[in-house]
């Protein structure tokens, strides 16, 4: 339902694409108001009127940069053949969408605020919501690549997803603190080398005495 009042005289996402840049690069709290209607080309009672609050512009912000600028992971997670080939192409595809030219630097769901701020508890978890449900794409992409057989039965897979999540994130603020693309280049595949080691640190299945090699 359109709201009442004058009608809008602007391009709701054009602006709302200005405002996820600023957010991007700011964060939730270091955006001002002043910051987010010069960049949108609006008004204070535009903002409002247009998106309801702060936050509901954030929110609306945080789900567009998943649609497009930082779709680039999960795209690449579900495309790749394999398990491993998959978290390869994810920490890829970061290390080049973290770097572009002409955007801010990083991904805009790790350092837009952090996990239960005080100030603002609602973004913060909202965050926090986002970057565990990347956490759990992993995963399903390491629980379909086990039930394939990719990876040996007792790989603690929950734990490889948490390792990948964690790398993943560091990324991110290395690449906001200034790391170039061939360096997020270089931590993604040294990080890929961790792999095969903590797939090998997988229980035997059972009945296989310890110790003994595996097939």
């Amino acid at each position: 339902m359109a709201e009442r009042g004058r009608p809008r005289n602007f391009d709701r996402a054009q602006a709302l694409q200005k405002a996820m840049e600023v957010f991007w690069s700011k964060g939730y709290e270091g955006a001002s108001l002043t910051d987010l209607t010069e960049a949108m080309g609006i008004n204070s009672p535009s903002l409002y009127g247009a998106f309801g609050s702060k936050e509901g512009l954030f929110r609306e912000a945080v789900e567009l940069y998943r649609d497009t600028e930082g779709g680039s992971a999960r795209r690449a997670l579900l495309a790749a053949p394999t398990a491993r080939d998959a978290v390869q192409a994810m920490l890829l595809a970061s290390a080049e969408r973290f770097t572009a030219p002409g955007l801010p630097p990083g991904c805009m769901i790790v350092l837009g605020a952090p996990a239960g701020c005080d100030n603002q508890p609602g973004v913060g978890n909202f965050l926090g919501d986002n970057r565990r449900e990347m956490q759990s794409r992993i995963l399903a992409r390491l629980n379909a690549g086990a039930a394939q057989g990719e990876l040996p039965a007792g790989a603690d897979l929950k734990g490889l997803a948490a390792f990948y999540t964690t790398v993943l994130h560091g990324m991110s603020i290395q690449a906001r603190d200034g790391a170039s693309r061939k360096t997020l280049q270089a931590v993604a595949r040294q990080a890929m080398r961790a792999w095969d080691a903590l797939i090998c640190d997988a229980p035997p299945p059972s009945g296989v005495p310890p110790g003994r090699a595996r097939n």
